[in-house]
């Protein structure tokens, strides 16, 4: 009884936090609303019993990822992207391709089957460890994907500095 109510308050609050973060005129609290959703997930994670997947979370997304979002944030002059109003009016296409959207997820999600149970059990996760297992899955049924995951990272911060140099140049 407790567990799921600990289980529905971290829905709950996930939820609501990513509705503020999408929601908010100004980035910056957006950001900071999104910090705390990072801190609710990796609270998720640490109840789920991955504390390897909670440090994750407070380290790379808590850390790293949202001082990215937040120099991007103060990297863009917000009042004269306002001015422009490009995005003005937009409503009705937005609308359109969400339902779109919402059509595909929901088609996708009728074609779930459960697969079938993998070689890890409980005991042999509790014998070797959550990082051990996660390593060794990661470094072998799943290393192209993960090379291909690292490169496309290596490709954003590569476009992060070059917008950047042009920035401060121009």
């Amino acid at each position: 009884m407790i567990q799921q109510a600990f289980f529905g308050y971290f829905a709950f609050a996930i939820t609501v936090l990513s509705l503020l973060v999408i929601t908010r005129k100004n980035p910056i609290h957006s950001v900071a609303w999104m910090l705390l959703l990072f801190f609710h997930i990796a609270s998720l994670y640490l109840f789920l019993n991955a504390e390897f997947l909670a440090a994750v979370q407070v380290i790379v997304y808590a850390g790293a990822i949202l001082v990215l979002f937040l120099f991007a944030v103060l990297l863009v002059n917000i009042r004269e992207e306002m001015k422009i109003g490009r995005f003005i009016g937009a409503g009705a296409t937005g609308f359109a391709f969400a339902a779109a959207l919402l059509v595909v997820v929901l088609m996708s999600i009728r074609s779930f089957v459960a697969a079938p149970p993998g070689i890890y059990t409980v005991d042999l996760i509790k014998q070797e460890t959550h990082t051990v297992v996660l390593g060794k899955i990661l470094y072998t049924e799943f290393l192209y994907p993960f090379e291909v995951a690292s490169l496309i990272l290596l490709v954003a911060i590569i476009g992060a500095i070059v917008l950047a140099k042009r920035r401060l140049k121009g």
